[in-house]
Protein backbone atom coordinates (compact mmCIF):
# COMPACT_ATOMS: atom_id res chain seq x y z
CA UNK A 1 0.00 0.00 0.00
CA UNK A 2 1.40 3.39 -0.62
CA UNK A 3 2.51 5.87 1.98
CA UNK A 4 -0.44 8.03 2.15
CA UNK A 5 1.53 11.10 3.95
CA UNK A 6 3.38 11.86 0.11
CA UNK A 7 -0.11 12.87 -1.15
CA UNK A 8 -2.49 13.13 1.58
CA UNK A 9 -6.05 12.58 0.17
CA UNK A 10 -7.98 15.80 0.97
CA UNK A 11 -11.38 15.55 -0.04
CA UNK A 12 -13.72 13.97 -2.55
CA UNK A 13 -16.30 16.82 -4.75
CA UNK A 14 -19.82 16.31 -5.72
CA UNK A 15 -21.42 18.70 -7.87
CA UNK A 16 -24.85 19.34 -6.60
CA UNK A 17 -27.98 21.36 -7.80
CA UNK A 18 -28.48 22.47 -4.60
CA UNK A 19 -26.17 22.41 -1.58
CA UNK A 20 -29.27 22.44 0.37
CA UNK A 21 -30.81 19.36 -0.97
CA UNK A 22 -27.84 17.40 -0.73
CA UNK A 23 -26.69 18.10 2.67
CA UNK A 24 -28.93 15.91 4.41
CA UNK A 25 -27.90 12.86 2.73
CA UNK A 26 -24.15 13.49 3.07
CA UNK A 27 -24.25 14.45 6.65
CA UNK A 28 -26.60 11.25 7.21
CA UNK A 29 -24.11 9.17 5.10
CA UNK A 30 -21.34 10.43 7.16
CA UNK A 31 -22.56 11.60 10.73
CA UNK A 32 -20.87 14.78 10.49
CA UNK A 33 -22.53 18.40 10.07
CA UNK A 34 -22.65 20.45 7.05
CA UNK A 35 -20.13 23.65 6.88
CA UNK A 36 -21.24 27.01 6.28
CA UNK A 37 -21.79 27.40 2.68
CA UNK A 38 -19.28 29.34 0.74
CA UNK A 39 -19.28 31.34 -2.47
CA UNK A 40 -16.61 31.51 -5.09
CA UNK A 41 -17.24 34.03 -7.26
CA UNK A 42 -13.78 33.84 -9.40
CA UNK A 43 -15.00 30.38 -10.06
CA UNK A 44 -19.07 30.82 -10.09
CA UNK A 45 -19.92 28.26 -7.48
CA UNK A 46 -20.77 27.77 -3.99
CA UNK A 47 -19.20 25.10 -1.43
CA UNK A 48 -20.25 23.34 1.62
CA UNK A 49 -18.10 20.31 3.32
CA UNK A 50 -19.86 17.49 4.66
CA UNK A 51 -16.62 16.26 6.64
CA UNK A 52 -14.18 15.32 3.45
CA UNK A 53 -16.93 15.80 0.94
CA UNK A 54 -17.24 18.78 -0.82
CA UNK A 55 -20.38 20.08 -2.46
CA UNK A 56 -20.26 22.23 -5.56
CA UNK A 57 -22.96 24.18 -6.57
CA UNK A 58 -23.00 26.13 -9.48
CA UNK A 59 -23.43 29.82 -9.60
CA UNK A 60 -22.41 31.19 -13.03
CA UNK A 61 -24.74 29.16 -15.79
CA UNK A 62 -21.73 29.05 -18.30
CA UNK A 63 -19.18 28.08 -15.78
CA UNK A 64 -17.46 24.37 -15.52
CA UNK A 65 -19.33 23.06 -12.81
CA UNK A 66 -22.61 24.32 -14.68
CA UNK A 67 -21.65 22.90 -17.61
CA UNK A 68 -20.41 19.60 -15.75
CA UNK A 69 -23.91 19.53 -14.58
CA UNK A 70 -25.73 19.93 -17.30
CA UNK A 71 -23.07 16.66 -19.27
CA UNK A 72 -23.70 14.23 -16.26
CA UNK A 73 -26.21 15.18 -13.94
CA UNK A 74 -25.15 15.18 -10.34
CA UNK A 75 -21.95 13.05 -9.22
CA UNK A 76 -18.45 12.76 -8.72
CA UNK A 77 -16.61 16.19 -9.59
CA UNK A 78 -13.11 15.54 -8.69
CA UNK A 79 -10.71 14.48 -5.87
CA UNK A 80 -8.50 16.27 -4.57
CA UNK A 81 -5.05 15.61 -2.51
CA UNK A 82 -3.06 17.86 -0.32
CA UNK A 83 0.36 19.06 -1.30
CA UNK A 84 2.99 21.11 0.54
CA UNK A 85 3.11 23.92 -2.22
CA UNK A 86 0.87 24.20 -5.05
CA UNK A 87 3.31 26.38 -7.57
CA UNK A 88 6.34 23.69 -6.84
CA UNK A 89 3.65 20.65 -7.69
CA UNK A 90 2.67 21.84 -10.48
CA UNK A 91 6.15 22.44 -11.76
CA UNK A 92 7.12 18.84 -10.73
CA UNK A 93 4.19 17.46 -12.31
CA UNK A 94 4.48 19.36 -15.92
CA UNK A 95 7.82 18.34 -15.76
CA UNK A 96 6.50 14.60 -15.54
CA UNK A 97 4.14 15.26 -18.51
CA UNK A 98 0.92 15.55 -17.29
CA UNK A 99 -1.38 18.34 -18.42
CA UNK A 100 -2.45 21.15 -16.15
CA UNK A 101 -5.89 23.15 -16.10
CA UNK A 102 -3.92 25.78 -13.76
CA UNK A 103 -0.56 26.96 -14.38
CA UNK A 104 -0.56 29.16 -11.34
CA UNK A 105 -2.68 28.50 -8.24
CA UNK A 106 -5.87 30.45 -7.59
CA UNK A 107 -7.93 30.64 -4.50
CA UNK A 108 -10.13 28.10 -3.46
CA UNK A 109 -12.46 26.88 -0.46
CA UNK A 110 -11.60 28.12 2.87
CA UNK A 111 -8.86 30.62 1.08
CA UNK A 112 -6.70 27.56 0.19
CA UNK A 113 -4.27 27.54 -2.83
CA UNK A 114 -5.82 25.38 -6.12
CA UNK A 115 -4.87 24.07 -8.62
CA UNK A 116 -6.29 21.63 -10.99
CA UNK A 117 -4.83 18.39 -13.75
CA UNK A 118 -6.42 17.80 -16.76
CA UNK A 119 -8.28 14.25 -16.52
CA UNK A 120 -6.56 13.50 -20.18
CA UNK A 121 -3.73 12.63 -17.90
CA UNK A 122 -5.09 11.29 -14.72
CA UNK A 123 -6.83 8.63 -15.95
CA UNK A 124 -9.76 10.56 -16.81
CA UNK A 125 -10.46 11.47 -13.07
CA UNK A 126 -9.98 15.77 -12.77
CA UNK A 127 -7.33 16.27 -9.93
CA UNK A 128 -6.95 18.83 -7.07
CA UNK A 129 -4.09 19.73 -5.64
CA UNK A 130 -4.56 21.47 -2.46
CA UNK A 131 -2.27 23.44 -0.71
CA UNK A 132 -1.60 22.77 2.77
Amino acid sequence: MPDSSTRPFHHVAVAVESIESAAPLFELLTGRSCSPVEEIPDQGVRVAFVGEVELLEPTDPEGTVARFLHRNGPGLHHVAFEVPEVAAELERLASEGLELVDRTPRRGAGGHQVAFLHPRSTGGVLVELVGG
